[in-house]
């Protein structure tokens, strides 16, 4: 059974959190949801961004989400696939040096990785964006292309693949998103 580590944090935004996590662990992965500082069976709390004609999203609050293993004892190299959810999270998680080493773990070791929304900022800090095509939430695209990416500016609801990596605009983009970073994954779904 191949491993995913799910990277997420407080004020993660809660669709593309749960949506996603639940969706690898239907497919049959096991995925460790992890964040800083936190034990498993600690919750994170989310928040639910929506886009209801404002100049940004509205932001309201979210859900508690269960963490199903401890942050301390993650050991990149016994993963397969790395994801990183969005919202305020990567703001601070991008802060801890340990998060910016499991980054660069992946990218250098050519795993597959997905990120979304603001997620793209952990990416950036980390500096793994240089020479890729990439998207994000629009108000991020400053930061790829500060950090040497081509930000791609695609519609909210699809999703972009360069290489191993699969990047998203928002949780619109949920089908595409997973779809992608499955097909990256080597999963096959088949009706």
């Amino acid at each position: 059974m191949k491993k995913i580590l799910f990277l997420t944090g407080d004020f993660t935004e809660d669709y593309e959190t749960m949506v996603p996590f639940q969706m690898l662990v239907m497919v049959g992965y096991e995925v460790h949801t992890v964040c800083p500082d936190k034990k498993k069976g600690q919750t994170v709390k989310t928040a639910i961004h929506d886009f209801e004609g404002d100049q940004t999203y509205s932001e309201k609050p979210g859900h508690l989400f269960t963490l199903n293993y401890s942050f301390a004892d993650v050991d990149a190299s016994q993963y397969d696939g790395l994801v990183i959810a969005g919202g305020r999270a990567p703001e601070y998680l991008r802060l801890n040096p340990k998060v910016i080493e499991i980054v660069k773990h992946f990218f250098e070791a050519n795993k597959p990785v997905a990120a979304i929304c603001h997620g793209i900022q952990i990416l950036t800090a980390a500096g793994v964006v240089k020479g890729r095509k990439l998207t994000c939430y629009p108000a991020v695209g400053p930061e790829v292309t500060l950090a040497g990416g081509e930000y791609q500016d695609i519609s909210v609801d699809d999703a972009f693949v360069d290489g191993k990596l699969v990047t998203a605009p928002a949780w619109p983009a949920h089908p595409a998103f997973m779809r992608e970073f499955l097909k990256v994954m080597g999963a096959k779904i088949e009706l």
